[in-house]
This record gives C-alpha cells, sequence and structure tokens, in this order.
C-alpha cells in the first residue's frame, strides 16, 4: 500500500477554516439529534478501558446531496444515553462540496447542549496553527490511482511514555494528533465520564440520509465503492489501535462490526502484518438494491 502525503490547508485568506457556515445550520448541530437516517458502518471495541485510540484513515471526496453529509471518523466514548461522553475525528463532505475537510467534535451529555464542531464552541484548546481545524484535505485519493490517507491519534496524557509523540504531562487531558503533529488538547474538566477513561472505541463511516425524491439517498459514504472492491477502489481504515493503561498500543480484538444497510454501504474488516487490524468501508447509496 502506498499512499500519498496530503496538506490540511487554510483558505485563500489565510484565515482558519471553521465551517461555521455549513454547520451553523441546525440541522448540523448533530446528525444524531435531528429528524434525520443516520446510517453507520463502522467496528466498535466495547466494554474496555481505554485510554485513547488511533487509526490511518483513507481520504475521498464522496458525493453528497444538499443537506446531507458523509463522515469517516474515530470516537471516543464512555457513558451512554443522555450522559454519553464523546470524544470525534476524522474527515467530512457536508452538502455536496467539493471539498473533504479535517472535523473535530464533542460533547458530554450525548448531543444535547453541550459540544460543538472544531473551535466553534469554548471547549478544545488548540495548540498548533499549522493544522486547520475545518480546512480541506488535499489531494484526495483517486479510484484506480494514488491512496491518500491521514493518521489521527486521540490519547488521555499521562505521562511522557508515548514515544511517537510529545504526551509529555500527566493532565488527563485528550490530545489530538493528526498527520503526527499535536494540535491541542479537549480539557478533562468540561466532561464527566470521560474525565477518566473510555469505554468504548468506534471507526467507520456515517452518512446522513433524508430520502430525497422519496428513496433512500444518493450520498456516498467512503470512495462511494463496496468494500469487495478492495485496494484503491473501497475506503479504508489500518492501524487501528487503542492504548491501555500503560500507554502502549494495542491491536483491537474482538471488534464488533455495525452496519444498518449493506445493501447500501457496507463493511470488511481484516488483520495483516502490514496494515494491522484494518477494515474496507462504504458504498454508493441509492440502488436497485437499496431503496
Amino acid at each position: 500500500m502506498h499512499e500519498g502525503t496530503v496538506k490540511i490547508i487554510e483558505s485563500e485568506d489565510g484565515d482558519v477554516i471553521d465551517c461555521v457556515d455549513i454547520r451553523k445550520q441546525p440541522a448540523f448541530n448533530h446528525p444524531l439529534l435531528k429528524n434525520h437516517t443516520v446510517q453507520y458502518a463502522q467496528v466498535s471495541a466495547v466494554d474496555g478501558n481505554y485510554y485513547g485510540a488511533r487509526a490511518t484513515i483513507n481520504v475521498w471526496n464522496p458525493l453528497t446531496n444538499f443537506g446531507e453529509l458523509s463522515i469517516a471518523q474515530i470516537w471516543v466514548l464512555a457513558g451512554d444515553g443522555n450522559e454519553l461522553n464523546s470524544l470525534e475525528a476524522g474527515w467530512t463532505v457536508n452538502n455536496g462540496e467539493k471539498k473533504t475537510r479535517l472535523f473535530i467534535y464533542w460533547t458530554s451529555d450525548g448531543y444535547q447542549s453541550t459540544g460543538c464542531y472544531n473551535l466553534d464552541c469554548p471547549g478544545f484548546v488548540q495548540t498548533n496553527k499549522n493544522i486547520a481545524l475545518g480546512g480541506s484535505i488535499e489531494p484526495v485519493s483517486k479510484y484506480g490511482g494514488e491512496q491518500r490517507d491521514i493518521s489521527i491519534v486521540i490519547h488521555k496524557a499521562r505521562s511522557n511514555s508515548y514515544s511517537h509523540s510529545h504526551f509529555n504531562n500527566n493532565d488527563g487531558n485528550w490530545w489530538l494528533q493528526v498527520q503526527d503533529q499535536l494540535v491541542g488538547y479537549w480539557p478533562s474538566s468540561i466532561f464527566t465520564h470521560l474525565a477518566g477513561t473510555s469505554d468504548a472505541i468506534s471507526w467507520g463511516g456515517e452518512i446522513v440520509n433524508n430520502q430525497p425524491n422519496g428513496h433512500h439517498t444518493s450520498t456516498q459514504m467512503g470512495s462511494g465503492h463496496f468494500p469487495n472492491e478492495a485496494y484503491g477502489k473501497a475506503s479504508f481504515f489500518t492501524k487501528l489501535g487503542y492504548f491501555d493503561e500503560g500507554n502502549n498500543v494495542k491491536d483491537p480484538e474482538n471488534l464488533e462490526p455495525f452496519v444498518t444497510r449493506p445493501p447500501c454501504y457496507d463493511l470488511r474488516t481484516g488483520k495483516d502484518n502490514k496494515f494491522g487490524v484494518f477494515f474496507y468501508f462504504g458504498g454508493p447509496g441509492y440502488s436497485a438494491n437499496c431503496q
């Protein structure tokens, strides 16, 4: 597998893009909040005691319809229901835009009133201005051509023993690392359950289906192609990992796959020496088999 490098760029006038214009629309407060049909293709590690998660995420620009979105991301979770705490990071495409954007999100009350995307509210503390939260990721992968990806790590600071970066304090904050650069942190004080450790991690894709024209949306997930097309054609996550209490990165075992509608979007997991724990995911949405 050969992946080229990507850049997370700022707007033409140099301002960091937060995508406020899109996400201030009520429908985008969070897809789980509204009367959308949200569809997942993801794998989860549950019932654990996790100090963080990582993955390398293949970057595409899937087709999206107006008022809908397509996401590939990591979730670091604790609690449930109205007490759900969630840290999220990945890429998103919104409203038919031809840009794929880096995003982060957080909530401490199950997406009710706390939390936001990027820097749209107080919470995440950005310490590195070289990475533009909400900025476009360029270039993206090409079908049958060069593949592009980004590496994302979310890690609870406990010591400096994570050798690949500089989580060098034990304040308990959750640090974000993108492309081997520390971007900033979510203070542990903004959370309840995630003031401690995470009890579940998910990796995967999500789309919003508003059923335009009375049938399933044609908004794509991943590359817009099914997992059985595999490398270079289907979108992938590789090098899935979690951090244990000793700050060691471990391969997740006994992953639980979850796919809402396999004829529309599907998922296929695997493991090998080169890519570690990985999966292909996604699909085209509306078709003869996906009504």
